[in-house]
């Protein structure tokens, strides 16, 4: 009979162990799960804000509607799930809010949609790439990241920040030939598409200043979620407050009145989905993931869209493909990867020195204990 209650124990004492590694598993991996979903859904606002766009729906009032969708949505839960936690909002924050909001909702996301009318979802989703290496360099400025030049890994953090920056020179600079289609597009997105080497040219430009910016508020975001740690709460302020600068950007750019009337087709969808999905839980996510992993670490993901964009664009809908995209995206790839190889060493000397301390408590525990005897 006891060896009976001795074997439950153990088998129950497996059990729990065997739960705990899986809990601890998912607890250390949640960042990177989450993630992948961002980057899926990303994914399909490409070909779901180009068709929008070829319908005829304006850029500007397409990213006015979405975030006003964003902050509606948003809105209830912050005001109940973070009602204890949400800090005071002083006017010296307001403007801080009001600054992340410029540089990721006002100004980055006018200028990347505006971009998509004279390039295409595949360069813009392989341009997005670069913005790992943007905010690594500004993250060193700002010594948010260390960098040691005698270490292998602090070499490769630079070679893949320059290789990075190459592959975009590459995609701004050489269109090349384009790329055959195996077979007729699966799906059709009609409308009007800029082809010329000048519209690419400026497509480029404004994607390039899109990613700049972009990168400063992936920065600018872990100095603000020291200060106003209730994600919820601030997506939902970055949605209204960045709804309002794109609404005065439209008024000023857009004179005619129906560039503001909408049917129940895509451009409402587009706004829907761009709203509910991107602007409203992906960037709840990317807050989520910035103040438990950091900035670097968010947009290192950004190659996965990259690739099911590619993949979609040229065997779905029969994008055209060309040449300097293709080897550009490989290269900044390849520089990106170089780039989380170097900071893979940065998460090692975390681990092993939050090991240590633990070693050191539990050792100082004991010293406690036996001294309390």
């Amino acid at each position: 009979m006891n060896g009976q209650v001795v074997l439950l124990k153990g088998k129950n004492q497996n059990f729990d162990m065997d739960f705990k590694s899986i809990a601890d598993l998912y607890t250390r991996f949640k960042p990177h799960l989450l993630m992948v979903l961002a980057q899926i859904g990303y994914t399909f606002l490409y070909f779901i804000t180009e068709a929008s766009f070829k319908h005829g729906m304006n850029p500007h009032v397409y990213i006015t509607y979405r975030h006003i969708v964003a902050g509606v949505v948003m809105l209830p839960f912050a005001y109940f799930l973070e009602r204890k936690q949400r800090p005071k909002l002083t006017l010296a924050l307001f403007l801080e809010i009001f600054i992340l909001s410029l540089l990721g909702v006002g100004l980055t996301l006018n200028m990347y949609f505006a971009s998509l009318k004279y390039t295409s979802p595949t360069f813009l989703a392989s341009m997005v790439n670069t913005i790992a290496s943007l905010t690594f360099v500004i993250a060193v400025v700002l010594r948010l990241e260390s960098l040691n030049l005698r270490n292998l890994r602090g070499i490769a953090k630079v070679l893949g920040t320059s290789i990075s920056l190459a592959g975009v020179m590459i995609m701004t600079l050489y269109k090349g030939p384009v790329m055959k289609n195996l077979w007729d597009p699966i799906i059709h997105i009609g409308g009007k598409t800029a082809s010329n080497q000048e519209s690419w040219l400026k497509g480029s430009i404004l994607t390039v200043a899109s990613c700049m910016s972009w990168s400063i508020w992936y920065i600018m975001q872990a100095f603000t979620l020291k200060k106003y740690p209730a994600q919820l709460s601030l997506t939902t302020w970055m949605s209204f407050v960045g709804a309002a600068q794109s609404a005065f950007f439209t008024v000023i750019v857009q004179h005619k009145k129906a560039a503001w009337t909408i049917g129940f087709n895509i451009d409402f969808w587009s706004a829907v989905y761009g709203g509910i999905v991107v602007s409203g839980l992906i960037v709840y996510v990317q807050l989520f993931c910035t103040e438990a992993r950091g900035p670097v670490f968010v947009t290192m993901f950004n190659p996965l869209s990259t690739i099911l964009v590619a993949i979609l664009a040229y065997f779905v809908l029969g994008e055209k493909l060309y040449l300097g995209s293709i080897l550009g995206a490989a290269v900044v790839i390849v520089g990106l990867y170089l780039l989380l190889w170097g900071k893979e060493g940065d998460q090692q000397q975390i681990h092993s020195k939050s090991q240590d301390q633990s070693y050191d408590e539990e050792e100082e525990s004991k010293k406690c204990k036996v001294a309390s005897v």
